[in-house]
């Protein structure tokens, strides 16, 4: 999934579902990038610690493509995530008030979010300043301490 890091520039692949990729479909995918996005610049693939980019195939086709550039989030850092503020977004947008009644209503929906996302993509930015956080850490630790765990 490409996200945007300028406004205008975003790529959001179909199936919806592209958890778990094979080594072959994650080449398939970058060869797309490599076809769409202009040969005068370089791509950066931001990762997770998912095992695919790490396929034999995905390596030999990198070593052949020098202007992709790896980068992988450590461990246990969804909040550093794009894709995981991306599915925070579908969440709170549109899945918490809705009530879809078959998979089919689901992908359509979701669909047409993308779709709507796509036409007029904005970055993300992030505001709140180390003190907010902070608090908002104590917060949530004060509430659970206090839960009887």
């Amino acid at each position: 999934m490409i996200l945007p890091v300028q406004e205008g520039i975003s790529y959001f692949p179909t199936p919806l579902h592209l958890n778990h990729i094979g080594g072959s479909r994650f080449k398939k995918f970058l060869v797309k990038i490599d076809k769409t996005v202009p040969q005068d610049l370089d791509v950066h693939v931001i990762c997770d610690n998912y095992a695919t980019h790490k396929h034999p195939t995905i390596n030999t086709w990198l070593v052949k493509h020098p202007r992709f550039h790896m980068h992988f989030t450590p461990t246990y850092s969804s909040w550093i995530n794009q894709v995981e503020r991306l599915f925070a977004e579908v969440t709170r947008e549109l899945l918490q008030r809705s009530d879809h009644r078959s998979v089919q209503a689901l992908e359509k929906d979701l669909r047409n979010w993308v779709k709507a996302w796509n036409e007029d993509p904005k970055p993300f930015i992030w505001t709140k300043t180390a003190e907010e956080i902070l608090s908002s850490i104590a917060r949530y630790l004060k509430r659970i301490n206090g839960a009887g765990h």
